[in-house]
Parts: C-alpha cells; structure tokens; sequence
C-alpha cells in the first residue's frame, strides 16, 4: 500500500517558500512583539490611575504624566504595528511572485501528458487565484498570530503575580468557547475538501465554455452549454452555503462567550474583595487587564480559517512542484554526431492504455520522411515523442548515436523543430507571435518542412517591416 503523504504544518510551507526573505519575515514579528509590549503598557497605567484615585491620590501632574506616557505608548505601538506589515507585504508580494515564476518553471519541464491531464481552469485557478489568497496568511498571519497570541501570555503571567485565582477565573470562559470551536471543526476537512472542488469545477467549466464558444454558437448548443455553466455555479454557491451552514451556530456561540470574562471575573473578585483576600486596588486592576486578555485569542481564532485554507493551497502548490520532471540532465553528456533518428522498442501509453508497442524506426540524416496511417493510430504521437513532449516508456530515441535522455533541454530543442496540427497565438502583436519561432534559425531538422518554415518567418518579418 502506497505510504500516505505527511501533512506539513502551515510554518513548514511558509518557510518552505519564504526562503530569501525569512529573515524579513523574522523582522516584521519582532516589530509585532515589540508594538504589543507598547499596546500593554496603557492597559498598566490604567489600572495604576484607577488604583491612585481609589487611594486618594490628589497630584494631577502624575495623572497627566502617565496619561502621556499612554500616548506615546500607543503611538510607538501603531508605528511597529505599521513597520511589521510593511515588512511583511513586502515579502510577501515578493514570495507570492516567486511562487508563480517557479510554478510556471516547473510547467515547462514537466511531460506534456501530465500538463494536459490538468484541466486548465484548474490549473489556472492555483496559479492566479489561489496563490493570491496566500496573501492574508502570509502578510497578517506570520506577525499578528505571534503577537496576539504574545500579548495574553505575558499579561496572563502578569496577573498570576497579582493573584492567580484571578488569574486562572480571567480563562474561565476560554475552556467552554474551545469546546464551541472544536464542534466547528469537527468534520471540518469535507466540507472544505467540497469547496475547493466545485470552484475547481466552477473554473474548469467556465474555461470550458470560453474556450469552446464558436463551436458552441455554431452548432446552436448555447443554452445547454450555459445550462451546464450555470449548475457548475449552482453547486459551488451551495457548498458554501452548507458550509457555512453547520458552522454558524458553534461559531457565533464561541465569539459570544470566550469575550464573557466579567461573568466570572465580577462575582468572584467582589466576593474575594469583602472577604479581604484580594485588594480592592489589586482588584481593579485585574478588571482593566482582563477585559484585554481575551480579545487577542479572539483574533487568533479568527485566524484558524485562513490557516485552514492557506494550508490546502501550500499543499496543492507543494505536489505541483513535487510532480515528476523530463528525466533531462542539465548538461548534455553526449553531442550529436549528425541528425539522424533513430526509435529502439519504443512503447508508449498514455494513461493505462498503451498505443505504441515497440516501434523500431530509423530516419537518415538528410532524408525526407512521411508517417501515414489512419487516425489514432499513433503518428502524433511519435513526433511528440521525437520533440521530447513526453518520455518513452520503454525502449530508447537517439538523435545522431545519442539518446535523448543524455541530453539537456536546451541542447535537445535546438536540434529539433516540432510544428503541431494546432494552432496557438499569444496575447501579442503578430509580430510577437512570429519572434517565439526565432530558434528556428538555428535549427537543423529531417524534414523540408523546418526549412519552409525557417523561410515563412523571414517572409513574414520582411512583411512586417514593410509594414512598420
């Protein structure tokens, strides 16, 4: 049985692609940590004030003093605030781009078979609108999950050094709202797993139907067409739906009760107070610093969506790149003694089905060569394989005494010209168009039709100079 994948945790993948700019990821939460430690300081000073007004404390000029020292506080705690997701958007735009230039590498040195096996929308969808979606992860998570979950720590640890049965009643609510989340995520994976595959769908059909509209229109298919469009949009609305459906209740019952600390806080510090256990002083300052210990949890809970999502997304981009490469070495072993063909036992399948059993061809150097036969029955298929497209099962291609397999990609395709049966044109000038065929000039096939083509560019950029 096939060992199942280990799943990284969402830090393994953020690391995994920061790469160069870890170290200002490693700068923007130090700037969060440090623009907590400034949020904290008003939350003391509060509790100080409201501890000398108790005491009768009749200075005004210390009030003013730590009403400053408030200011500045959460002045210094907005510039860090500010320094830390600066830093962070700009790595992560950074990484966002870096991810899409290696997705995109890894493309063209994959086997053709496997890039048509993906459907385009799909495809499409993770390069632009998924990876995108990293962005909240990456720029706001990283520094703000740190910080938020740094601030109730250390005013939790100062509390302890108060009272700690205070301490200790300030998380009472915490434990019931942590039952309400795990509810929540209970069954979490399928309907997620639901989601991302009807908008996978959703962008498959969509591409679908852009792709196909002239056959469509032709053939006077629109309406069910669209209708086919319109289902795809239908059930992916609804699985969002249900989703959110079966996580309302226990959400809205956590965000409701974790923020609850006065319930337990109140009774219990009132009664501590009357019974002389706990200072009044000490008591109200207990009161300021739990009303913000909670809501930065609630913010890190905020959070569990965007990890669960941007974790799915890392994982779907890790087993692209993970996806099996051209057996090509990066530098050629061999050089090419002349440009003859030469098929060994080719077998070749695509899928399960195999549709080449052990072709033996050679074609001179020089020589004009045609492959006829009906359809299907193998003649694309042997100049895709010739262009290196895909890699043979079984069995062996030499151009000029060398295997294919020895040499670079570079070297190879400077030495082979594949014209296909299907047109494609880039969103560019035709001029443009024509110049992706420049490596035409410096290569050297069998066939006549490479140098009707070379001639058809020169042709044609002679056109557009004229025209220009």
């Amino acid at each position: 049985m096939e060992e199942k994948k280990k799943q990284k945790s969402i830090f393994n993948y953020i690391f995994q692609f920061a790469g160069d700019f870890k170290s200002k990821y490693i700068a923007s939460v130090i700037f969060a940590f440090i623009g907590v430690i400034f949020s904290l300081v008003p939350y003391l000073l509060m509790g100080d004030i409201v501890k000398r007004l108790i005491q009768g404390e009749s200075d005004f000029s210390i009030y003013l003093k730590e009403s400053g020292i408030m200011a500045v506080c959460w002045i210094l705690r907005v510039v860090f605030h500010t320094l830390s997701t600066n830093t962070s958007h700009k790595a992560t735009f950074l990484v966002i781009g870096n991810v899409r230039i290696a997705l995109c590498d890894k493309l063209s040195r994959l086997p053709l078979g496997t890039v048509l096996d993906t459907p385009s929308g799909s495809m499409k969808n993770i390069i632009v609108e998924r990876v995108d979606s990293m962005e909240p992860v990456l720029a706001h998570v990283v520094p703000e999950f740190t910080s938020n979950i740094a601030a109730p720590i250390l005013m939790f640890i100062y509390l302890l050094t108060i009272d700690w049965r205070m301490a200790l009643l300030s998380l009472a609510t915490l434990p019931v709202a942590m039952v309400c989340m795990a509810v929540m995520f209970k069954d979490y994976e399928t309907p997620f797993r639901r989601t991302q595959e009807t908008t996978k769908i959703l962008n498959d059909t969509a591409v679908e139907y852009i792709n196909g509209i002239e056959v469509i229109k032709a053939f006077g298919k629109a309406e069910s067409s669209y209708q086919k469009f319109v289902d795809a949009a239908k059930d992916n609305a609804e699985s969002f739906i249900d989703w959110m459906k079966s996580c309302i209740v226990p959400f809205a019952l956590a965000m409701v009760i974790a923020p609850s600390t006065m319930l337990a806080v109140l009774p219990v510090g009132a009664i501590f107070t009357i019974k002389g256990s706990l200072a009044l002083t000490d008591f109200v300052m207990i009161i300021v610093l739990a009303c913000g210990l909670v809501a930065p949890l609630i913010t890190v809970m905020g959070y569990n969506d965007d990890i669960g999502k941007a974790t799915s997304i890392f994982g779907e981009i890790d087993d692209i790149l993970a996806l099996e490469e051209l057996n090509r070495p990066e530098k050629s072993k061999a050089v090419p003694k002349n440009h003859s063909i030469e098929l060994s036992d080719v077998h070749f399948g695509y899928k399960e089905k195999e549709v080449l059993h052990g072709i033996n061809l050679t074609i001179p150097d020089g020589s004009v060569t045609a492959l006829v036969g009906p359809s299907g029955s193998g003649k694309s298929t042997v100049a895709r394989l010739i262009a290196s497209l895909w890699d043979v099962k079984n069995g062996s291609i030499k151009i000029g005494g060398v295997d294919i397999r020895d040499m670079s990609l570079d070297d190879y395709n400077s030495q082979i010209a594949y014209v296909s049966q299907d047109n494609f044109l880039f969103d560019t000038t035709i001029r443009e168009n024509i110049r992706m065929g420049k490596g035409l000039y410096h290569c050297y096939s069998v066939m006549p039709l490479v140098k009707e083509a070379q001639q058809g560019y020169e042709n044609m950029i002679q056109y557009c100079k004229c025209r220009n």
